[in-house]
């Protein structure tokens, strides 16, 4: 994978590495174009995503502000960052960030992006846009509040005040939070191992439901759950359960 990304495959996950030190993994055209192509990965073969920036103390300073100086109401238009946040957001198996150290700005929205969030102590998130003249506008003024409520959402994205990792937990803007960078990883991938227990025809029905909009319930969830039983899959779980208990 070129552009900035380390994908390692693993049987049932991926592990994707933002990788532009030098520029603190500033989120750039081209970064983006390589999101989207893991992205059609994923969908064309779904398995969990693990999304980091590594443990070196940086996740994503945010949108590479020397190209996002130069673009104008056409670009704005044409969704670059949101759109492919968007798209990692509806991929079909649940994706988790691992976060160390700034997630600001897009680099903060595109762990928003992803459904679940570890990070270290060093961790900081921030949206910083209204202090350089336009909006947090790649997901964060609709997914924020979802996360931590519409009124501390507005004063993150009025002010661009800094959340610190005890906070983010506190306000449940992260799931887990470790001490220390060599932690980070093996959390993420014990999160994932404890889904990857689960039916991945379920989890991903299951993922499906919770992000549907509220008019689609209770019928997706009929339908989901009709699908799942008569899935094999279910029987054999089924199964495997009662015998435990005889």
């Amino acid at each position: 994978m070129s552009a900035g990304l380390r994908v390692e495959e693993l049987p049932d996950r991926l592990v994707v590495t933002l990788d532009r030190p030098e520029k603190r993994n500033a989120i750039d055209a081209d970064l983006i174009a390589a999101l989207h192509e893991v992205c059609a990965e994923l969908e064309a073969r779904p398995r969990m995503l693990l999304l980091t920036g590594g443990t070196d103390g940086i996740f994503a300073g945010g949108a590479d502000i020397a190209q996002l100086r130069e673009r104008g109401r056409l670009d704005a238009l044409a969704a670059i960052n949101s759109a492919a946040f968007a798209r990692i957001r509806a991929l079909p198996m649940p994706t988790v960030a691992a976060v160390d150290g700034p997630a600001l700005g897009g680099g903060a929205e595109l762990a928003y992006g992803c459904d679940l969030r570890v990070c270290t102590e060093r961790a900081v998130f921030g949206q910083p846009e209204v202090r350089l003249g336009i909006l947090a506008g790649a997901g964060a003024t609709h997914r924020l509040p979802a996360l931590v409520g519409e009124a501390r959402a507005k004063e993150l994205l009025f002010t661009g005040r800094r959340v610190d990792a005890a906070e983010a937990l506190r306000i449940g803007l992260v799931n887990r939070v470790v001490a220390t960078p060599e932690e980070l990883l093996p959390a993420a991938h014990a999160l994932i191992d404890e889904m990857a227990k689960g039916s991945a025809l379920a989890l991903r029905l299951t993922k499906l439901a919770v992000d549907a909009p509220a008019a689609a319930h209770p019928q997706l969830d009929l339908v989901s759950q009709a699908v799942l039983f008569e899935d094999e899959e279910k029987r054999r779980r089924m199964t495997e359960f009662l015998d435990r208990r005889r």
